[in-house]
């Protein structure tokens, strides 16, 4: 794909993402490897529902601006887990409600936010750790998320959203939107018993998603 094509493909489905909900405002952030030397990211405060191809910034892997506009501050986070994972091909990171929510719950699992009770969470996302809470932009975020890169696809950043990575950009969005649904259903399913997969039917779950 060529960088055109690439920050035609990020317009395109971060105003998914916006049209359907998923965002508000100007909040969250979409970003994707152009190549080893530089990623594509959206803005600081550009609502995903209004980019422009021309205007999305081009960063090398020490953050220096190449084309576009400033980046987004949390751009930090997005290059310090591309670096630690070579297989992270894209990130994004949203407000969305129902993950957002369940970021400002107490006594969250720390290794887990969410156990199984899907089949799709656990073959495309797998678990989801949570990450202590910072202010947006602390660089913090970007040591705790680069100390976990290998570790997993998911992280609930505690009182304030998700990140979630790909193996391409859309493969990035089909996780997120998958785990914003679990989530949804978590809530729904409150007072409820529910019915959480066993270790074994987890394990047989991450196999078949390999």
């Amino acid at each position: 794909m060529t960088e055109l094509e690439q920050k035609i493909e990020m317009v395109k489905l971060a105003r998914s993402l916006f049209e359907r909900g998923y965002t508000v405002g100007g909040a969250g952030n979409l970003s994707v490897r152009l190549d080893d030397k530089r990623i594509l990211v959206t803005p600081t405060g550009s609502s995903l529902g209004r980019l422009e191809a021309e205007s999305l910034s081009v960063l090398d892997m020490d953050g220096h601006l190449l084309s576009g506009k400033k980046p987004s501050k949390e751009s930090v986070f997005h290059l310090a887990m591309y670096k630690k994972n070579p297989d992270c091909k894209a990130i994004v990171h949203l407000h969305s409600t129902y993950l957002t929510a369940l970021s400002c719950l107490e006594n969250l699992n720390p290794e887990n936010a969410m156990q199984a009770f899907t089949p799709y969470y656990v073959m495309r996302v797998g678990k989801l750790p949570v990450i202590p809470y910072y202010r947006p932009g602390d660089v913090n975020i970007a040591r705790e998320l680069s100390e976990r890169a290998l570790s997993g696809k998911a992280f609930l950043l505690a009182n304030h959203g998700v990140v979630v990575t790909g193996s391409d950009l859309v493969d990035a969005v089909d996780n997120t939107e998958e785990l914003e649904e679990t989530a949804k259903l978590y809530f729904i399913l409150q007072g409820q018993k529910i019915r959480y997969f066993t270790d074994s039917e987890v394990k047989d779950l991450e196999n078949r998603g390999k």
